[in-house]
């Protein structure tokens, strides 16, 4: 699991874009398996709200032949027939509801090639593709660009699409059967191959990349990521938050004014912004003190992480 192979690395966890809290990396890592497995989790609830037989609504109404609906529906492997025989032929909504899970998965499979892409350039140097995973450029031969994630963020378009088509479709139509109905299947089998090639890639991507623990590492003193745990100290020393968030504020202007980080300010320094500050600030500052200082659950603290990445190796039957 590549989670475990950097459980202590620490990255910078961002909020619009900029840095905010310093996370681990399994704790980001993990926080798209928690996305994808309610993806799973759709469509098995999916196929259990649609899994009913519309064999035997014939035309719109129904048949006067001695037919039993519940038998061929027990045969074809359906939970039960269709109730209402105009609503079987009438509507596509078991087709929206598979598409519209498809399309939250592309989503979140885009995300991951988005983030991927950035942290694969230059700018950001926090991940390698390995060659295989790789193409050049015809033009310029010191390229290395991450292509299989970029088309999976484009694939996106396509599945989001398909429900857009059927959404359409569906619209304008009256009851009973509409022969626009016809067109629901086109998208539908072009989402089901998009979705499968896009996992596909992304698994043998993630097999197939390294994170730049050096370069993470180094970049980690920009931004002040452990200026909300020094709010948290004050907040421990009884000071409101609202006035915590002010202080570390001008604790913040003040290092920038000095050019330099939160822990490398003086005792002095911190106690003329405000005297609650005492010898014990420093444990709290730091990126590796700031991520020790989470506890809460589901949070990017040590003992926190560890408990997840346990949680879903029992879960995904993946030996330590």
């Amino acid at each position: 699991m590549l989670a475990s192979k950097y459980v202590d690395l620490i990255v910078p966890g961002y909020t619009h874009l900029q840095r905010a809290q310093p996370v681990l990396l399994p704790h980001l890592l993990l926080s798209y398996v928690e996305q994808l497995e309610r993806d799973a989790g759709r469509l098995v609830n999916c196929r259990e709200r649609v899994n009913f037989c519309p064999l035997g609504a014939c035309a719109l109404a129904g048949t006067g032949l001695p037919i039993d609906r519940f038998k061929t529906a027990k045969d074809l492997k359906f939970t039960a027939p269709m109730k209402n025989s105009i609503d079987a032929v009438s509507d596509r909504d078991f087709v929206l509801e598979f598409l519209a899970a498809n399309s939250i998965t592309a989503v979140h499979l885009s995300r991951i090639g988005e983030e991927w892409v950035l942290w694969a350039s230059e700018e950001f140097g926090f991940l390698t593709p390995s060659d295989s995973v790789s193409t050049g450029s015809s033009i310029m031969p010191q390229k290395k660009n991450p292509d299989p994630m970029e088309l999976v963020r484009g694939k996106s378009a396509r599945v989001v699409g398909d429900l857009m088509t059927v959404l359409t479709l569906c619209k304008g139509l009256p009851q009973a059967y509409n022969r626009d109905l016809q067109e629901d299947k086109e998208p539908l089998f072009d989402s089901v191959k998009a979705i499968l090639g896009m996992l596909e890639v992304c698994m043998e991507f993630a097999q197939n990349i390294s994170f730049n623990s050096k370069r993470i590492q180094s970049s980690l003193p920009a931004g002040y990521l452990d200026a909300t745990t020094l709010a948290d100290y004050l907040v421990k020393k009884g000071v409101p938050f609202r006035t915590s968030h002010e202080i570390v504020g001008r604790s913040v202007a003040l290092c920038v004014s000095k050019n330099c980080q939160l822990a490398e300010l003086e005792l002095d320094d911190l106690k003329a912004v405000h005297p609650v500050f005492e010898g014990d600030v420093y444990g709290y500052l730091g990126v590796e003190n700031a991520v020790n200082k989470f506890i809460s659950y589901g949070s990017t603290g040590s003992e926190q992480v560890k408990k997840q990445l346990e949680d879903w190796r029992i879960q995904l039957g993946i030996s330590s």
